[in-house]
């Protein structure tokens, strides 16, 4: 890289650039700048390296492999491997082997009689994980006769974490893993609070933070890796090849990010767009929680760009145009020719740069697929950028006329607005032939899994941003939306959104499970991005306030790998 992390400056010591257009009534906003610059602009990794690892790493994979068919010698050990080779971020080398190994746990239904609640736990979570409705009703043997769970457990505590863990699996009507999630977090705060630090116990302070579950796989594997290193349990050979495949990810992932830095500062948005977000770096990091294996690396750089598309479309709409240059902008994307650039003469130079970006970015789009023989994908992607500008039009007149909806209102609006619809197709494009044109048509439908989705982005969103936005003149929030439409405080309002966002989740649990009517990657970019909301948004708006959350997730991946 052309320089130190080091010399990545503070958003303090960037000087704000002068927006055009203040004599115009336009909904300025005093963004933080991008921390990063032109950090991963240039990239160079040791060739030489690269090759050594690769051979490692080949070497190393039989190795596991043998170890996933042969060396566990009991379910539970099983159990554990599978585990850990997926936490180290290693299973998408195994997915045959682990989806066999999980069937035939499913199967034989080896822990109805065993009383160990981590095995269980584990069990339980494994199948819910893959698709397998496993019953919550084995977790009733650790109840007393007066139906509370047992206090002897809280003695247990490699037990406890795993059961607290499965917990994030439970779908509707599950009260006694609802009754467990509150059972285990009180005893595992107050493990943390008594017992001297070790190697469980700061594994017990992460999952507090961010269970597993709902956590973004890449950022789970960088935290687990020292905590496994740690492990009396831990496997040499597995923990060497989770570190070099790491390593050689961080490098693919690298050359990516360099790819599109350039491609962002080509299109020069500091000059012709100074007033959208420069973001490209968590656009990134964005898009790796979806997926970040190897085969999806012209995808990644495909929807880091989409994202990118959608915050120039979020920034034009919520914090530069005027009601009357975004009603041009609007009329524009009605039609079934919105792509032709002999239709925007018309509008404000600014929107016009900004148009023919979106429509060069969508020739490349129709270039990639008209190769890979999957052009019709393209319609549904344009469909959703059109569904957004209305959306985005819909809410800038409600600000101007200061009208505040009911939550049903605004979510059925902003729900669309979250961009969270154009993303999840954009993740889709660049999959193989099992993702199908039924495939889109059912998104297409508005599916529980996405609603869910969608809530989840929306509401963690507005609860986290809506005082910052509300300092300008903006749409309402889904707070402000509740707390008029019901009566009560911004408080009160935020922990009933906070149980509605708990409740979609129960449906996205819901949605994974087996027979699915489209193919688990559809269900898994839904997941994924519901994940990323929960570790961007959890505490605060962490993408706007990019250096206060996002800044140190990214260097965590991308810039300190873990010691070889």
């Amino acid at each position: 890289m052309n320089n130190q992390v080091s010399s990545i400056p503070s958003p303090a010591t960037i000087p704000s650039f002068e927006k055009p257009g203040k004599e115009l009534d336009r909904p300025l906003v005093d963004f933080p700048p991008s921390v990063w610059g032109d950090y991963f602009l240039e990239y160079k990794c040791d060739d030489k390296i690269i090759d050594d690892y690769n051979k490692q790493v080949e070497g190393l994979k039989e190795e596991v492999r043998r170890m996933l068919i042969e060396a566990a010698s009991t379910a539970s050990e099983k159990m554990d491997l599978i585990d850990a080779v997926i936490r180290l971020g290693v299973g998408y080398h195994f997915e045959i082997e682990i989806n066999k190994a999980i069937e035939e746990l499913f199967n034989a239904r080896v822990f109805n009689d065993n009383d160990d609640l981590h095995s269980v736990s584990l069990h339980f979570r494994l199948l819910r994980q893959h698709g397998y409705n496993a019953s919550s009703d084995v977790f009733s043997k650790f109840k007393d006769d007066k139906g509370k769970f047992k206090s002897s457990l809280s003695a247990d505590v490699p037990g406890m974490l795993s059961l607290y863990e499965a917990t994030h699996l439970r779908v509707h009507d599950e009260d006694i893993l609802d009754e467990a999630l509150e059972f285990a977090t009180y005893h595992l705060k107050n493990i943390l609070a008594t017992q001297v630090s070790s190697h469980l116990t700061r594994e017990i302070g992460q999952a507090l933070v961010q269970a597993y579950h709902k956590g973004m796989p890449r950022l789970e594997t960088i935290r687990y890796i020292p905590l496994y290193e740690e492990s009396e349990k831990r496997n040499e050979v597995l923990l060497k090849f989770a570190k070099l495949d790491y390593y050689l990810l961080r490098s693919l992932h690298l050359k990516e990010l360099s790819e599109i830095t350039e491609w962002w500062r080509n299109l020069d948005f500091a000059t012709k767009l100074p007033y959208v977000r420069d973001r490209v770096v968590e656009n990134y990091f964005w898009t790796l929680g979806v997926y970040f294996e190897p085969k999806y690396s012209f995808g990644r750089i495909l929807t880091t760009k989409m994202t990118t598309i959608a915050v120039l479309l979020d920034d034009t709409y919520d914090a530069y145009g005027t009601v009357e240059e975004l009603q041009l902008f609007t009329d524009v994307y009605k039609g079934s020719l919105w792509w032709d650039v002999s239709t925007i003469d018309h509008l404000p130079e600014y929107m016009q740069f900004a148009y023919r970006v979106i429509s060069d970015f969508f020739d490349e789009i129709e270039k990639y697929l008209i190769k890979k023989r999957s052009s019709y994908r393209l319609h549904y992607s344009k469909e959703t950028i059109k569904g957004v500008v209305r959306a985005y039009f819909a809410e800038a007149k409600w600000c101007k006329e200061r009208y505040v909806p009911t939550t049903k209102e605004y979510l059925d609006v902003a729900m669309v607005s979250s961009n969270y619809i154009t993303l999840t197709v954009a993740s889709l494009l660049c999959l193989g032939d099992n993702v199908t044109k039924e495939a889109f048509d059912w998104l297409a439908e508005m599916p529980k899994i996405l609603t869910a989705s969608l809530v989840i982005c929306r509401v963690m969103d507005d609860i986290k941003s809506h005082k910052f936005e509300q300092q300008r003149p903006h749409v309402a929030s889904v707070v402000q939306c509740y707390t008029k439409e019901h009566g009560v405080s911004d408080d009160e309002a935020c922990c009933e959104l906070r149980k509605m966002v708990e409740n979609v989740w129960k449906d996205i649990n819901q949605a994974i499970l087996k027979p699915t009517p489209v193919p688990m990657d559809v269900l898994m970019s839904s997941l994924n991005y519901s994940r990323v909301m929960d570790v961007i948004y959890k505490d605060l708006d962490g993408y706007t306030f990019a250096h206060l959350v996002i800044k140190d997730h990214v260097k965590l991946l991308l810039v300190d790998p873990p010691p070889m």
